[in-house]
């Protein structure tokens, strides 16, 4: 697909500087960009790529003053890397659009129930009286369980595995290998020292405009709902236990893992590798940082903290610069140590 510097501008919004019939097919790093592809200048350490850039259009902020000429048609926004994120997920719809219809082999049974323009790909298993909207995609190998409601827009892709009873909204997209409603980890300590198993008889609701990413796990609730908010972003490898809300637009990294029944608020950021413990609250706008384990309620919203176990994100770096000091701190200690005692024996002398 070919498309003009003023057929993009229309798409974000932008004015074109330079030549608006120039032609790109493809996206390129602007320092790497070949003649036919799109590039985007945001961070001001790339500035001097721009005027060397073989890119035939380069997407820039509305503000930046030109140092020399360039080749380059440009595209002036007020936020470069914004505009550039939301052509690419354009880009991405026009591409998953084209997908409708249905791969072979896929078992879809007969009380489901689908909706317009869905693809269903190689393998899809979709079960009893499951509900799928308009624009769904559902990629290869996954499994979409009996009584599963899905909204429109949704990509599914591939290996993904869906269990029972849950609920997705619309404009999410999941990436390959989540599991969304597994067990939740419910087990009764018994006297004999055993565990007896606790059924996992609720679901999990994931709201609109969520992305989970690959090989994530989401557990059904106990009873009740596990609760993924409307905007949430979840990075790759998360484990978000039986009974946990994520607040709406809360975005949380890599490897982190948060414990059955806590309740996280909205816009809250956490680090990868971060540890939460089950049962606690964690403030609006709260920030955790990477491998941070945090072990207690924050209830002061907009809080940051860092460490294990967590606490105030200042007091935690003046803590660390006190540690790397202490070597030296030591030294001055031993040498304020003899100066003392050089001075008590003086005072005996006299």
């Amino acid at each position: 697909m070919q498309f003009s510097a003023s057929q993009i501008a229309l798409l974000i919004n932008g004015k074109v500087e330079g030549d608006a019939q120039a032609t790109v097919g493809s996206f390129g790093k602007i320092e790497e960009a070949k003649a036919g592809q799109l590039a985007f200048l945001a961070n001001p350490k790339y500035e001097d790529h721009l005027y060397t850039t073989s890119a035939s259009i380069v997407i820039i902020n509305e503000n930046l003053e030109l140092r020399q000429p360039v080749r380059a048609a440009l595209i002036r926004v007020p936020d470069a890397y914004t505009a550039f994120a939301t052509l690419l997920s354009k880009y991405q719809e026009l591409k998953t659009q084209q997908l409708v219809g249905r791969q072979e082999p896929v078992y879809v049974a007969d009380s489901a129930k689908i909706g317009d323009q869905v693809f269903l790909g190689a393998f899809v298993y979709i079960g009893e009286n499951v509900v799928i909207g308009n624009n769904v995609k559902i990629f290869p190998n996954s499994f979409i369980g009996n009584n599963v409601r899905i909204g429109d827009n949704t990509i599914i892709h591939a290996g993904v595995k869906i269990y029972h009873d849950c609920q997705l909204g619309k404009n999410i997209n999941v990436h390959a290998g989540t599991v969304i409603g597994s067990d939740g980890f419910g087990f009764a300590p018994q006297a004999d020292g055993s565990f007896k198993k606790v059924p996992q008889i609720g679901n999990v609701i994931v709201e609109d405009y969520v992305e989970i990413g690959a090989n994530a796990t989401i557990d059904r609730a106990t009873i009740g709902s596990t609760i993924i908010r409307s905007g949430a972003k979840l990075d790759n490898l998360i484990q978000v236990a039986h009974n946990v809300e994520v607040g709406n637009n809360t975005v949380i990294a890599a490897q982190a893992g948060v414990s059955g029944s806590t309740k996280i608020g909205n816009n809250v950021m956490i680090g990868g590798q971060a540890g939460i413990v089950g049962h606690i609250s964690i403030a609006d706008g709260t920030k955790i940082n990477a491998q941070s384990g945090v072990s207690k309620s924050i209830k002061q919203p907009n809080t940051a903290v860092t460490g294990s176990p967590a606490f105030d994100y200042t007091s935690a770096l003046r803590s660390q610069a006190l540690s790397r000091n202490l070597p030296d701190l030591e030294k001055r200690l031993k040498e304020l140590e003899q100066l003392v005692k050089q001075l008590l024996a003086e005072r005996v002398n006299l």
